[in-house]
């Protein structure tokens, strides 16, 4: 039995296939609040975009970060899902997401209701300028965005859980 934290979440099958990471990722709110898998935050501490680091060894490829909400507007009723939350595309190995051109302005987590995920993936691109923005942010599909552009299975993904400022507790790990 898998104890991947995007398997028992079901961000790995939700949004994801399978797939083997081949690169970090590293996203930070603020100067300490590290993005792990399953960790939970509030809305007033993802307001901000995140620092996204990059790993790899090499300057010459390209990447592409995505960041979705595949529980919108509501877990029970996810009508909206995947909700595009922010989009960079042309991002050099090894740098940070700063390098890349932003193609969808980071839109901060504002659950309204139940605990939802937010996931970044990270996918590696065959070229420069070989992707572009979607025309709206609701119904993206993850899948068939890397389809589109060839990008194949992702190289990294993370996801934090994240509800209202007054909601409390957090989503069970299924073991």
């Amino acid at each position: 039995m898998s104890r991947d934290p995007l398997v028992l979440e079901r961000v790995i099958g939700d949004v994801l296939d399978p797939f083997t990471r081949t690169t970090t990722l590293r996203v930070t709110y603020g100067s300490f609040r590290v993005v792990t898998n399953g960790k939970d935050f509030k809305p007033s501490q993802v307001v901000n975009q995140p620092r996204v680091e990059i790993g790899g060894n090499d300057l010459r490829s390209f990447h592409t970060l995505v960041m979705v909400d595949p529980d919108a507007p509501s877990p029970s009723d996810p009508s909206l899902k995947e909700y595009l939350h922010w989009l960079v595309s042309d991002i050099p190995g090894t740098t940070s997401a700063n390098f890349g051109h932003e193609m969808m302005c980071y839109e901060s987590p504002k659950p309204s209701c139940g605990i939802h995920r937010y996931v970044f993936v990270l996918f590696e691109q065959i070229g420069r300028k070989t992707v572009y923005c979607p025309p709206w942010r609701q119904n993206f599909n993850t899948r068939e965005f890397a389809e589109n552009y060839n990008l194949g299975s992702p190289v990294a993904a993370l996801y934090f859980n994240c509800q209202r400022e007054s909601g409390w507790g957090g989503r069970r790990l299924y073991l």
